[in-house]
């Protein structure tokens, strides 16, 4: 007979998969309940409350590209132009490598983690050098002043995101790497 037909379970059979779980590293914790046994596993790191890398991970990246169409938005509208190669990088490593990197992130974990990481690592590069380093258009201190406030103020959000965005990639990377 089996467990369908019979609605029972041996204790041999409870043992044994205790035993498996806790070689795979779960908590147990077996309770009696109404004369029955209810087994209660809890798998270490699966908290509800846990967040997982790839959420915040992908967070900051939808972050990041909404801030990067207001900061584009504030670029034209203050007449900031960009050279060829300018926008070339924006449109190729600080719009679409998060993208892609996030996309692959869900079949290839550690390759679209790689992917983010150095995207955000050339977009922070990039935009700490020419909005605030170089003296060009593009510097802060250089924009129209009525579009001075969101000009400046997208362009802090867009370092920390994608500083926040490198670190969590790297996380993600480290995280797999100590899994394989």
């Amino acid at each position: 007979m089996t467990v369908l037909e019979t609605g029972c379970v041996s204790l041999d059979v409870v043992g044994a998969a205790i035993g498996k779980l806790r070689h795979f590293g779960a908590e147990i914790a077996v309770r009696p309940v109404l004369s029955r046994l209810a087994i209660v596993v809890r798998l270490l790191g699966m908290s509800r409350y846990e967040s997982s890398p790839r959420i915040w991970l992908t967070a900051v990246v939808v972050l990041h590209l909404i801030t990067s169409i207001v900061h584009g938005a504030a670029h034209n509208g203050a007449h900031v132009p960009l050279s060829l190669a300018g926008s070339l990088f924006v449109f190729i490593v600080i719009l679409a490598g998060p993208l892609v990197g996030l996309a692959l992130m869900w079949w290839a974990e550690r390759t679209g983690g790689w992917v983010i990481a150095l995207a955000m690592a050339g977009s922070f590069m990039f935009g700490l050098l020419n909005h605030f380093v170089f003296a060009s258009p593009d510097h802060v201190a250089h924009v129209a002043s009525q579009w001075r406030p969101l000009f400046s103020t997208t362009a802090a959000l867009l370092a920390l995101t994608e500083a926040l965005g490198f670190g969590l990639a790297l996380r993600l990377v480290q995280k797999t790497e100590n899994v394989l």
